[in-house]
């Protein structure tokens, strides 16, 4: 079946919970083995999902980021790695498809292949810079040689590296010290992954290194320049929040099927009777709720915006991110704390997902820089020369 053969929203989201079933039933055997989804990712592609976010001018549906968002939860439920990992893919083709800063005959290429499966990562992690939102300059670099490009250096957090076909790359260029990203094909000699990958949480995103030797692209493989200090508003990354957010629904899904089917010789009935067990539940639905509602009012506000409106959005963006993944990590733990001892079992699958969660503290926007920004933007809209109850978007 393919997701373009379904019409309504509620068709794809019941064929999404198939795939989902079948991604929960081997995600313990992927996160002990800290093996890769190869199974799951082939389904996606195959489904037609991964080349969804692509624009209706080069073939795709183009599909909006709430609905991006609602198939990304719905993926998270099955499991986490999975949809972290193909998130990266479906919001950078929205992303590219959106802000049209490539070349046309770039685009077209790598737009073509994505709708014959071909997935892509942005790479720009280093161990020497830490997090790129914080930026750090690219120790990576190219240098220019007639017309092309040499480009060596080695990136960590390569998520998805078992399976990409393109690589796009951060890049410092040694002559003018400008930063760039260059689109790196899979089958071009030097680039190799080292299999580096041994993180607790997320363990089936295969984010291993990504290795550069002197690696050749062509001049025109230069597909975009950044601009310190001038970072768009990024909507796509609400796949982050959304991932964390599917998860927490899981454990709390768990927490409840086994309330229901505990019974101790101590009680008559299952502890799902219990008021102490109730209020647990009640506290999860609630901070689901709370994060669900906030999650997709943003994503819908963004699809109805302007560009220049998006752009005012950063705040909203980045405490989305904040709010939902640590609403999430207190879902896992009020689950965890229903269940008891026999969720730290290596059988149970809330063990995973109390490691999975954390995960999202160090995606990004951290939680740090998130908080400083609410700050300022509050200070700026509350400043006297703009009057106390100055209009906000």
């Amino acid at each position: 079946m393919k997701f373009q053969e379904l019409k309504t929203m509620d068709e794809r989201l019941l064929y999404m919970s198939e795939l989902a079933q079948r991604f929960l039933k081997r995600a313990a055997q992927i996160d002990e083995e800290a093996g890769f989804p190869f199974e799951n990712i082939s389904e996606l592609k195959s489904s037609g999902y991964t080349s969804l976010t692509l624009p209706k001018k080069y073939g795709g549906e183009e599909i909006s980021l709430y609905d991006l968002v609602k198939f990304q939860e719905y993926i998270a439920r099955g499991d986490g790695a999975t949809a972290l990992s193909i998130g990266w893919h479906m919001g950078i083709i929205q992303d590219l498809g959106k802000k049209s800063t490539w070349k046309e005959s770039m685009l077209q290429m790598l737009f073509e292949d994505v709708k014959k499966g071909a997935l892509i990562n942005n790479c720009a992690s280093e161990q020497q810079t830490g997090s790129p939102t914080r930026g750090g300059k690219p120790t990576t670099t190219a240098v220019k040689k007639d017309n092309y490009w040499v480009i060596t250096g080695r990136k960590t957090f390569t998520t998805m590296s078992p399976v990409l076909d393109y690589f796009n790359v951060s890049a410092t260029a040694q002559e003018t010290g400008e930063v760039a990203y260059f689109l790196i094909p899979r089958s071009t000699p030097g680039l190799h992954i080292e299999e580096t990958w041994d993180s607790i949480a997320m363990r089936g995103t295969g984010s291993h290194d990504l290795v550069l030797n002197g690696v050749k692209v062509e001049e025109e493989y230069l597909v975009e320049r950044v601009e310190p200090g001038n970072k768009r508003a990024s909507g796509w990354l609400l796949h982050i929040p959304a991932c964390y957010l599917g998860i927490a629904q899981a454990a709390q899904s768990s927490a409840i099927a086994f309330a229901q089917d505990y019974s101790p010789n101590s009680i008559q009935g299952s502890i799902i009777d219990l008021p102490y067990v109730k209020q647990k539940i009640g506290d999860m639905e609630l901070e689901l709720m709370r994060a669900r509602y906030f999650l997709y009012a943003v994503a819908k506000q963004w699809d109805s915006s302007s560009e220049e409106e998006r752009n005012q959005l950063k705040p909203e963006l980045s405490a989305v991110k904040v709010a939902v993944t640590n609403a999430a990590i207190k879902v896992v733990d009020l689950s965890m704390r229903v269940v008891g001892a026999q969720s730290l079992s290596a059988k149970s699958p809330l063990q995973r997902y109390y490691r999975d969660v954390r995960a999202g503290l160090h995606n990004p926007p951290m939680d740090d820089m998130t908080i400083l920004l609410l700050a300022d933007n509050a200070i700026n809209h509350n400043h006297p020369s703009k009057g106390w109850f100055a209009p906000r978007l």
